[in-house]
């Protein structure tokens, strides 16, 4: 079997969600009991067990922490930040930290994909940047740059200059982001977190090579979307 699909394997609970499932699965536990136990009728009951646990499975898929190791040459390379989809690939004028054209590579996470983070590069952290702002829907052009996002910039050992933007979505009310400034990062590691549906960017140098199309599917620091020259 792939060495990959092994690893994919080995899930855990990311610790962003140890409290939130605690408490809901209690809670859950709570009203079932009293349903079952003070309500004459079964109906109301087996309808909330069966309506909530679903909605608990569907959280619990959200905080999914896989183990992933990429296990191919790092040097230059720019893995998928997330797991989710594909929606933009193009040049952008980046005003705010580059001052010139960058080429931007954007990844939708739905609610039902891995909402953690990874390091796109190998690299030094130089700067993390949060900011607040509007909750647009994290697929449309503009929520790059009104929606409330975290801004990380790394230095690849080549020299270069990543910039990956955490964005929060119109569900998204809490972005995490554990990159700090200074520190050495590889790719592997968990960059961040985001809760319910949102977006990350990726502004690359001109002249990098995509490894990815629209619509296209990808995998958290399994995926490789870029080259870099």
């Amino acid at each position: 079997m792939d060495k990959r699909l092994r690893k994919l394997k080995k899930i855990r609970i990311h610790r962003e969600g140890t409290n939130t499932l605690t408490v809901s699965l209690v809670l859950l536990l709570a009203v079932a009991f009293v349903l079952w136990r003070y309500v004459d009728s079964k109906v109301p009951f087996a309808a909330f067990v069966c309506i909530f646990s679903i909605i608990w499975m569907i959280v619990l898929n959200f905080y999914r922490c896989p183990k992933r190791i990429f296990e191919g040459d790092t040097e230059r390379t720019v893995v998928a930040p997330a797991d989710g989809t594909i929606v933009v690939i193009e040049e952008v004028e980046e005003n705010e930290y580059f001052h010139d054209r960058r080429l931007m590579i954007s990844i939708f996470m739905s609610l039902f994909n891995v909402h953690a983070n990874w390091f796109p590069v190998d690299g030094k952290v130089k700067f993390v940047n949060h900011r607040n702002g509007n909750y647009h829907k994290a697929w449309l052009p503009k929520a790059s740059e009104e929606n409330e996002r975290a801004d990380v910039m790394i230095e690849t050992p080549e020299g270069e200059q990543v910039l990956c933007r955490q964005i929060a979505g119109a569900m998204a009310r809490r972005i995490v982001t554990y990159a700090k400034a200074g520190e050495e990062c590889f790719i592997d590691e968990h960059l961040g977190f985001i809760k319910l549906g949102s977006r990350v960017d990726v502004f690359l140098p001109l002249g990098t090579e995509v490894c990815v199309k629209m619509g296209q599917k990808t995998t958290g620091d399994l995926t490789v979307i870029a080259k870099m020259k």
